[in-house]
């Protein structure tokens, strides 16, 4: 079958299904196996979903998988309208980049009903990858990273935080929120430096904090530096400290010889 006959079938099924919800609904429809004929059209709809997602239509697959998303919350089955909700999202980001996340808010809001917090800080970081890169919002992107990040460390997920936590820290310091992207980096710095195998890490988390301080105020940064040396040994003979102080006697310098000439 070619593509414009797959597409045909599609819609087809979109109708029969259409039809099967409305006689469900009826009275003699109630009487006589409504919720069978709603499962019929939960199982049409996702084959006409599959079908469009085939010729790469991708709107209409994600109409029919939130169709079939409905449905399967009618029916009490959440952990199907969530899935359905979810490959909706996926059909939508190549077509339609708002109504992917509005499918992925509804599935996230179904795995936090359900206590599935690890799953909904996933989708979490999909909608805000998709504000980085399709809608360019950054600032909703960082609250999506920040909630993901909350759902893992509220699940022990400690790592997969920090790298949400690490995406803050970067647009923070962007947008030149640098108070912000300090506070984020000292207390990632801090977690992994304990650990035998991200402890090397913390050297550069350490160092970007730095940097985001000097910005700010020179002295802040000096005794920032001191501060960290001390929380974390191995940051004093590490490269990007001597790039630091380096940096730190050279602005001195300036700084001095520009008093000289006033």
């Amino acid at each position: 079958m070619d593509n414009s006959g797959k597409e045909k079938e599609a819609v087809q099924l979109m109708a029969e299904a259409d039809k099967k919800v409305k006689s469900s609904g009826s009275f003699l429809g109630g009487m006589f196996g409504g919720n069978h004929k709603v499962e019929d059209a939960c199982e049409m709809y996702a084959r006409a979903a599959n079908m469009f997602k085939m010729v790469k239509n991708w709107s209409a697959a994600g109409n029919a998988f939130c169709q079939a998303a409905r449905l399967h919350m009618q029916l009490q089955n959440k952990l199907d309208s969530a899935t359905s909700f979810v490959d909706a999202g996926n059909a939508y980001k190549k077509a339609d980049p708002q109504e992917a996340i509005n499918c992925l808010n509804q599935a996230i809001d179904i795995y936090t009903d359900m206590g599935r917090f690890t799953i909904a800080a996933k989708h979490h970081i999909t909608i805000a990858e998709v504000y980085e890169s399709e809608l360019v919002d950054i600032e909703k992107a960082i609250a999506h990273y920040e909630q993901a990040a909350d759902y893992y460390k509220g699940e022990e997920s400690n790592s997969s935080a920090n790298k949400c936590l690490l995406k803050v820290g970067h647009y923070s310091a962007q947008m030149e929120q640098y108070a912000k992207a300090i506070e984020i980096y000292e207390q990632v710095a801090t977690s992994t430096m304990d650990n035998p195998l991200l402890k090397y890490n913390a050297k550069e988390y350490f160092f970007k904090a730095s940097l985001c301080h000097f910005i700010v105020d020179e002295l802040n940064a000096k005794l920032a530096i001191e501060k960290y040396e001390e929380m974390f040994p191995a940051f004093s003979d590490s490269r990007e400290l001597k790039l630091l102080k380096v940096k730190a006697n050279i602005q001195f310098e300036i700084d001095f010889n520009a008093g000289d000439l006033k």
